[in-house]
């Protein structure tokens, strides 16, 4: 055996210890950067699929997963169209059904009021599937 690894020498105790404590604190500091990220948005909702419909005041959005999702479109609520590369500022008029979208949402009880919306128009291939409404 090691000098420093002997049964009951101190310092074979604390070179012992150090790792473990090195370890723990390794581990608590990525549960707190890990709950920091997933509490970055606080109670907002991301809601990412295509445009369904289109009303005045909410839009509906069919998710991946095949759930149609109604959200509110509120005086405060900011628009982005993605052209290409680059987002431009947008209103609500310029929203078309087919658009692929990601709204950024707060529940409000049980509806939930978009912040922002940003969308983009189909890609060509499937433009040529869905024609815009």
């Amino acid at each position: 055996m090691s000098k420093g690894l002997i049964l009951g020498d101190s310092r074979g105790e604390k070179m012992m210890k150090n790792p473990i404590k090195s370890r723990l604190i390794t581990f608590i500091a990525i549960a707190t950067l890990l709950a920091n990220v997933a509490l970055a948005h606080g109670d907002k909702k991301h809601i990412v699929g295509t445009l369904e419909k289109v009303n005045a005041d909410s839009v509906v959005v069919k998710t991946a997963a095949g759930e149609s999702v109604e959200v509110k479109l509120v005086a405060s609520t900011t628009y982005v169209s993605r052209v290409g590369n680059e987002d431009k500022s947008a209103k609500v008029s310029d929203l078309a059904v087919g658009d692929r979208v990601v709204i950024h949402a707060t529940p409000k009880g049980e509806t939930l009021e978009a912040n922002e919306v940003k969308f983009s128009a189909p890609s060509s291939s499937a433009s040529a599937a869905k024609p815009r409404s």
